[in-house]
């Protein structure tokens, strides 16, 4: 079950977090991984790890923000099967201190950098007859998290994209889906802790993990698992959906 033997596949956002659980995985059930980041360090880093372990990647540095970048990228790659659009950054701030800037940038990576891998993979799927994009989403594109306008906007969008296209690809054969994760224990997490909560770290962490009813954060292992599902010839019959892991946040909480 579950065998991407054959499958080449674009994870961006490869080398750090959710997105390099997702390459080592994929790797380990046979898929060509081509490793998306804009740090060549981590992209270099993910696909070594994959390698060693007797996996077959390709490492690529891209910003994703500047689409014939992306374009040039994709059509090296020239066969896509599957597509994750794991790449993209936080902010903290509400409407009325989130500069113009700041939200520029959350939408040019988050929002446009999703839909410049959009724009160049579709034409290489309908080539190849068929293909899957999973995108990633987020409980901010549902609830209303605190200090998160930016970043919700932009979650929200992705859900609306992924929406679209799975309608319009379908009878391209092109399934489209995205999940919603909860907080998922990153070395984000641990950065973001470390630069606005300094000396305040663990309780910072102990606070954010009991927000979930089940009582701690996620791992980018048990994200990539669902992930792998969607993307696997074993989820033939699901488009257009979403899927909220997150620890019961959405729904358990009161």
């Amino acid at each position: 079950m579950f065998n991407l033997t054959n499958k080449n596949a674009v994870i961006t956002g490869g080398g750090s977090g959710i997105g390099k659980a997702v390459c080592m995985l994929f790797a380990k059930q046979g898929a060509a991984v081509h490793v998306v980041d804009i740090s060549e360090e981590n992209a270099n880093q993910t696909a070594h790890e994959i390698i060693q372990a007797g996996g077959a990647a390709f490492p690529h540095v891209c910003d994703v923000t500047k689409q014939q970048v992306v374009v040039n990228m994709f059509t090296q790659i020239s066969k896509v099967d599957i597509l994750v659009n794991s790449a993209g950054i936080s902010h903290i701030g509400k409407a009325d201190n989130t500069s113009e800037a700041d939200f520029e940038r959350i939408f040019n990576v988050n929002v446009k950098g999703v839909y410049n891998c959009l724009f160049a993979a579709i034409p290489l799927m309908k080539q190849n007859h068929g293909g899957v994009i999973l995108n990633m989403s987020s409980v901010a594109a549902i609830a209303g998290l605190s200090d998160r306008f930016a970043y919700s906007m932009s979650k929200g969008a992705l859900y609306a994209m992924t929406m679209s296209t799975a309608k319009d690809y379908i009878q391209d054969n092109i399934r489209c889906n995205c999940i919603s994760p909860g907080r998922i224990h990153t070395p984000f997490v641990d950065n973001f802790l470390a630069k606005n909560y300094p000396g305040k770290e663990q309780e910072m962490f102990e606070k954010l993990s009991k927000s979930q009813p089940i009582g701690r954060m996620g791992t980018p292992a048990e994200i990539a698992f669902l992930i792998l599902y969607l993307c696997s010839d074993e989820a033939g019959f699901v488009t257009g959906s979403d899927y909220p892991i997150d620890g019961g946040f959405l729904k358990l909480n009161t």
